[in-house]
């Protein structure tokens, strides 16, 4: 059979040279590497910070906030301030109709002017009543030396002794009257005083120095004071300091500590960042919905004015911080090269003197482009961007962190570069 081919081809040279040709080509697609439809991204290990945040939403809240009520009824006649009103401490508010009030005062004051008038008839039935006592003193003793010498009867005697008595009685009566008159007075004082008080409270007064927040009347408005304060008024004492209360997870409670970094932004100014510092973890927890969270009261400067009451803040809360240590992309922990790719993973030699196995890899670039190297790492704090490395690379060392699709897209595809990171 062999031999016959061989004359064959020394008889057809031309065809011999074809069919060799044609044998060649179907080796070289058999043996040659396949073509990749993607290729591996990288990046260098760097030197920097690494940050753990836990993040919350919040709401941005006055430090000091006063609640400016009444315990006077009445209608509102005059309010002075409205919504962002800057007020000073002792600053008029409001006013509320005196008149009944200022009846009241006028009714205790000719009560008690009323009283002193009887206190003073009072004192003068008292001195009479001395008087008189002072005489028939005299008399009753005139009248027993008289008896004991026989020129005055019994009878003469018991008669000098019972005017003697009445005019003790009517003493006595006299004193227990000026007592009441003096105790009418104290009760017309005290109700003199009461209604007073109420007249000026008939005029709303700040407490405090701050910017109106909320105002709940207008002129016209009828208030009662009856078993509870109607709120006024709302004024934030202090707006260049603010708190932010925030609702943090139960599953990220625990890293949240008092004195820890904050930084949180507003809606309203996107691109600034605000710093703050935890001031209290209340223990008390929030459950809406099944979902149990807690709340945490951030301080924050506001020396600018720029945090207004009731903003939302989106708060990140500073749990853990590593300054200047080796770090890597913490989804370059996560990422895995192709399993084709994988499948004669060049991997490092362990070092027999460590103590503890590592757990943790990352893909470093090799020569090849699709043979990466295995590289077995020890991590320190894992933040949400970055990851620390301790050992097993380091700083300028390249590795790969995602792949990136080669494959043409179609007009109308604005998917993003394919990113593996599963073991295939």
């Amino acid at each position: 059979m062999v031999q016959r081919i061989t004359t064959w081809m020394k008889r057809h040279p031309i065809w011999s040279g074809i069919i060799l040709l044609i044998l060649l080509y179907v080796i070289y697609l058999i043996v040659r590497p396949a073509p990749h439809d993607y290729e591996y991204i990288s990046e260098p290990v760097t030197q920097g910070d690494v940050l753990r945040k836990v993040s919350a939403s919040g709401k941005v809240r006055a430090l000091n906030t006063i609640k400016v009520g009444t315990e006077v009824s009445g209608q509102v006649t005059k309010v002075y301030v409205d919504f962002n009103s800057p007020v000073k401490a002792g600053q008029i508010l409001a006013e509320i109709d005196p008149t009944r009030v200022r009846a009241r005062v006028q009714q205790s004051e000719a009560q008690v002017a009323l009283a002193r008038a009887g206190l003073q008839q009072t004192v003068a039935n008292v001195a009479r009543a001395r008087a008189e006592l002072e005489i028939q003193e005299r008399d009753f003793a005139r009248q027993k030396g008289l008896a004991e010498r026989g020129f005055v009867s019994k009878a003469g005697l018991d008669i000098a002794q019972s005017k003697l008595n009445s005019a003790r009685n009517a003493l006595q009566v006299a004193l227990a009257q000026t007592q009441s008159g003096n105790a009418q007075i104290r009760q017309g004082t005290a109700e003199l005083s009461s209604a007073q008080l109420d007249l000026s409270r008939t005029v709303i007064i700040a407490p405090a120095s701050g910017v109106i927040i909320n105002k709940l009347v207008e002129p016209g408005t009828t208030v009662a004071a009856s078993f509870q304060t109607p709120n006024l008024f709302e004024i934030a004492a202090d707006t260049t300091k603010m708190q932010v209360e925030a609702s943090v997870d139960e599953a990220d409670i625990g890293q949240v500590r008092e004195g820890q970094d904050v930084t949180f932004t507003v809606d309203s100014y996107p691109d600034d960042v605000f710093k703050a510092k935890v001031r209290q973890v209340r223990k008390a927890p929030v459950e809406t919905q099944n979902v149990v969270s807690y709340l945490v009261i951030i301080d924050v400067d506001n020396l600018d004015g720029k945090l207004l009451p009731g903003m939302t803040a989106n708060v990140e809360i500073v749990t853990g911080a590593k300054i200047r240590v080796t770090r890597v992309p913490t989804n370059a922990l996560r990422f895995r090269p192709k399993a084709a790719d994988r499948a004669s993973e060049q991997k490092t030699p362990e070092d027999p003197n460590r103590k503890t196995v590592p757990k943790q890899a990352v893909y470093l670039v090799s020569t090849e482009p699709y043979r990466p190297v295995r590289k077995n790492v020890q991590i320190g704090l894992q933040g949400d961007d970055y990851t620390e490395i301790t050992s097993g690379i380091k700083p300028g060392d390249k590795i790969l962190v995602r792949t990136k699709s080669l494959k043409p897209k179609a007009p109308n595809d604005d998917s993003a570069d394919e990113d593996d990171d599963s073991a295939n």
